[in-house]
């Protein structure tokens, strides 16, 4: 009996060590060391304007009226809610996958005044793994720079220099594809930056 209360105490003793170490210590030093070397990211990468948060350069959202670009269409809840962040799961093969898919081409080929037959990049009618995609391709970004230019009333020229301000290159220089943060750019064009 002995051993058996020796061993509670033992097996009580690491419990409440660990819970101490795992659930207040270790994220105590993490939230500290992120706020001290990263502040910016640790709080989210929000992007202020006159002192009022316009969002986070890590997620989309929606933004309606020609003069802006829109970022990938998203699967999460009713659009860009970062609360039901995921994708659709729908495989390759899928119906609803196909209707949803040539509806946004059509829709994407009407908005930015394209030929039937002009091809559009994937991410223009396809939803990201998270639904929150922050990011298009520079591809996608350059189609949509007539549309945005011309509700402007600027030049496509001047809209393609913001575009290439805000794009931004391979991950470490090989992974993936350059990509062009579409609240960013949106925000620039606003002259909230």
């Amino acid at each position: 009996m002995k051993n058996l209360i020796k061993e509670l105490r033992i097996s009580l003793v690491a419990t409440v060590l660990f819970a101490i170490l795992i659930c207040g210590l270790y994220p105590a030093a993490v939230w500290v060391v992120g706020h001290v070397f990263f502040p910016h990211k640790a709080d989210g990468s929000l992007i202020l304007s006159d002192e009022k948060v316009m969002g986070s350069s890590l997620l989309a959202q929606a933004f309606v009226g020609s003069q802006y670009f829109r970022p990938r269409p998203s699967a999460a809840g009713q659009g860009y809610d970062a609360t039901r962040s995921g994708g659709t799961n729908w495989g390759p093969l899928s119906k609803k996958l196909v209707d949803t898919v040539r509806d946004r081409v059509a829709a994407y080929h009407t908005e930015n005044d394209l030929s039937p037959d002009t091809p559009v990049p994937a991410d223009a009618v396809t939803a990201s793994a998270s639904g929150l995609d922050p990011h298009i391709s520079v591809r996608n970004a350059m189609i949509q720079a007539k549309r945005v230019a011309k509700a402007r009333g600027i030049s496509v020229e001047a809209t393609m220099k913001k575009v290439k301000a805000h794009t931004e290159g391979r991950t470490f220089g090989i992974l993936g594809e350059p990509r062009v943060n579409v609240l960013m750019l949106n925000l620039d064009l606003d002259g909230r930056l």
